[in-house]
């Protein structure tokens, strides 16, 4: 399995793209004119939404799906390149050339299998799943894709047991009333952006952190959120003590860590450079 996700020439397939999870991920590349395809079993209004940002939607889960962006249906080469010149360069990079270097090179969009993202739900014996393998498509978990996600912009990512969601918004619409632009990738659909997702035209993004899969470990944000901790995912964890592992280690990869103090295992086992609390 590939190390890290292409953002340069290499399309995108979703295997379970309707998920909230994978379906904010996959709009905020399509917005950002990478081609995009994923498939889901079912029709719903994020898939519809999904499609008219140029998301190409399959119905069933098959090999052929993997060959979309290889037939005549695909979007032409040229069209996408053109498209995609000021959106294959991370936010980071774009600030930073804008005030050093007047030359943008961008690599050929065209070649390569699809990037496959799946996500914990999707069963390793799935046909899709194994037809990519069999391809030797690059496979990438959700948690790398947003991690690489994080990476590519000055972040700040949100996790904790209860109020991600929330809380992500909440930041996520301050800093877009401030005139901040932020793009966001948020685990529910939140009603002043229409959706889970919004992709704006600055350096932030702000990203609801997920921990029930342990895969919260994968990311290192500018700044990391972590609103409580308890035992959660029974399936995944079997004692506190490992959620905390879990939480110990995304606060070490974050440059900065901001927590709620009221939360006692936070106070205690993170202990955040930056604290706030509601009862203090």
């Amino acid at each position: 399995m590939p190390k890290t996700v292409d953002f340069s020439n290499k399309p995108f397939h979703f295997i379970g793209i309707g998920g909230i999870g994978m379906s904010a991920l996959a709009y905020i590349l399509a917005k950002r004119q990478f081609r995009v395809s994923g498939s889901d079993t079912r029709t719903t209004h994020i898939t519809q939404s999904l499609q008219a940002v140029g998301a190409h939607i399959f119905k069933q889960q098959c090999a052929a799906n993997l060959e979309f962006f290889q037939s005549r249906n695909a979007p032409a080469c040229e069209d996408v390149a053109a498209k995609r010149v000021s959106t294959s360069l991370n936010p980071k990079a774009l600030t930073e050339i804008s005030q050093s270097s007047p030359t943008i090179s961008v690599a050929d969009p065209c070649l390569g299998l699809p990037q496959v993202i799946c996500s914990t739900a999707i069963n390793p014996l799935n046909s899709e799943y194994q037809a990519a393998k069999k391809l030797g498509c690059p496979i990438f978990h959700r948690s790398d894709l947003l991690a690489a996600l994080i990476e590519d912009y000055y972040s700040i990512a949100v996790a904790g047991t209860h109020g991600k969601t929330t809380t992500s918004s909440l930041i996520g619409y301050l800093l877009w009333q401030a005139g901040c632009d932020p793009t966001m990738i948020i685990g529910g659909e939140v009603d002043a952006i229409g959706g889970n997702a919004r992709l704006g035209n600055g350096p932030l993004l702000v990203a609801e952190a997920d921990e029930s899969d342990g895969s919260l470990v994968k990311l290192s944000a500018e700044i990391g959120v972590v609103t409580n901790i308890e035992l959660d995912h029974p399936d995944h964890y079997q004692k506190l003590e490992e959620v905390v592992e879990i939480f110990q280690t995304f606060a070490k990869r974050c440059k900065n860590l901001v927590g709620c103090i009221d939360c006692e295992t936070v106070r205690t086992q993170l202990k955040p450079n930056i604290s706030y609390s509601l009862r203090r």
